[in-house]
C-alpha cells in the first residue's frame, strides 16, 4: 500500500516536471539565431484589362466559435452533483466523472443552440480578363461596377 502511495506521488512529480517544462515564464523571452535580411526588389506591377461577367451579392452564415463557454461550465457542475449521487466508493468517483464530462457536453450543446449565426454579406465581382483568366473581388460594399463594365485589373486591385 505505501509502495502505491510512493509511485503516484512520483507520477505525479513527474508529470509537473514534464508540464513545467513546456511553460513560458514571464520575463523570458524565447531566443532564436539572428536572421540576414537581404534587399527584395519589388515585383513589378502587372496590369490585366477584362469585362465585369457577375456581381453578386454573397451571404455568408458562421455558426458560433467553438469554445467552451458558461453552458458547459454550468452543465458539468450540475452534471458532476448527479453523478456524485449515483453508487459508493469508485462507482461514486467514476459517475461523478461521468457526470461531469456528459453535462458539460449537454450544456455546452444547449448553448451553442441558442446563440443565433453571424451573417455576412460580401459582394464578389467577377472579371473574366483579356488573357482568358477569370478572377473574383470581395468587396464589403457594394463596388461602383456594372456587368459589361470594361476595368483593369493591377495588383490584385479592380479599376473601373
Amino acid at each position: 500500500m505505501r509502495n502505491i502511495r510512493f509511485l503516484k506521488a512520483m507520477t505525479a512529480t513527474a508529470v509537473l516536471a514534464a508540464l513545467s517544462a513546456c511553460a513560458n515564464y514571464p520575463g523570458m523571452a524565447p531566443t532564436y539565431p539572428a536572421t540576414t535580411t537581404y534587399p527584395v526588389a519589388p515585383a513589378p506591377a502587372t496590369v490585366q484589362f477584362g469585362q465585369v461577367t457577375n456581381v453578386e451579392l454573397v451571404r455568408t452564415q458562421q455558426q458560433p466559435s467553438t469554445g467552451i463557454g458558461a453552458g458547459a461550465v454550468v452543465g458539468g457542475v450540475v452534471g458532476g452533483v448527479v453523478g456524485h449521487q449515483v453508487g459508493r466508493g469508485t462507482g461514486r468517483d467514476i459517475a461523478t466523472v461521468v457526470g461531469v464530462l456528459g453535462g458539460a457536453l449537454v450544456g455546452n450543446a444547449i448553448e451553442k443552440g441558442r446563440t443565433p449565426p453571424t451573417v455576412t454579406e460580401i459582394y464578389r465581382v467577377t472579371v473574366q480578363q483579356d488573357d482568358g483568366m477569370v478572377r473574383t473581388f470581395d468587396y464589403a460594399t457594394q463596388p461602383n461596377v456594372r456587368i459589361g463594365d470594361r476595368v483593369r485589373v493591377e495588383n490584385n486591385q479592380l479599376y473601373r
